[in-house]
């Protein structure tokens, strides 16, 4: 059965949408197709199997590091990490209605700082959360208490828990 297209448009159209299609039905464990990234074509398909808390402790000290020095020029480092703990764990399609909420597993620890003072690190693992979901970078949000300097997450890095 032979297709005839009425313009070239509708044609190279009809080729990309095979194209999407081939590729969006691979069954897979993997959480989303290259191209479905934040885009709205399907949507993507997140497996909710994200780290340990412990596992994200290595970017959030060298996250850290980066910011205090390239930011506020100061040589503030993150010098040992304890009570590593989850505090909730938010799957794809959660009981609580947050329907197609990207997977997230919030944790805290208590770091000790270079400058001597433990402080609270609130943080979470963000399934695809890289830079636009290529895996460019941790997938790491975080906050340390009390040098959150530009309030980006609020009082007490509030913003940064569930």
């Amino acid at each position: 059965m032979r297709i005839a297209f009425s313009s070239p448009r509708i044609a190279v159209l009809a080729m990309l949408v095979a194209a999407f299609g081939a590729i969006s039905t691979v069954d897979s464990a993997r959480a989303a197709n290259p191209l479905e990234l934040n885009f709205w074509l399907s949507g993507p398909r997140y497996d909710g199997q994200k780290g340990e808390c412990w596992q994200a402790l290595h970017a959030v000290s060298a996250q850290f590091a980066q910011k205090e020095s390239t930011y506020w020029n100061s040589n503030l480092r993150i010098t040992g990490f304890a009570d590593v703990r989850e505090v909730a764990f938010r799957p794809w399609e959660s009981p609580n209605g947050a329907y197609n909420a990207i997977p997230r597993r919030f944790c805290t620890a208590s770091a000790m700082i270079s400058d001597g003072h433990p402080r609270l690190v609130r943080y979470s693992i963000i399934e695809d959360g890289g830079f636009a979901g290529t895996g460019l970078s941790s997938g790491v949000e975080w906050c340390v208490v009390g040098l959150d300097r530009n309030w980006a997450y609020g009082r007490n890095c509030r913003a940064a828990m569930p």
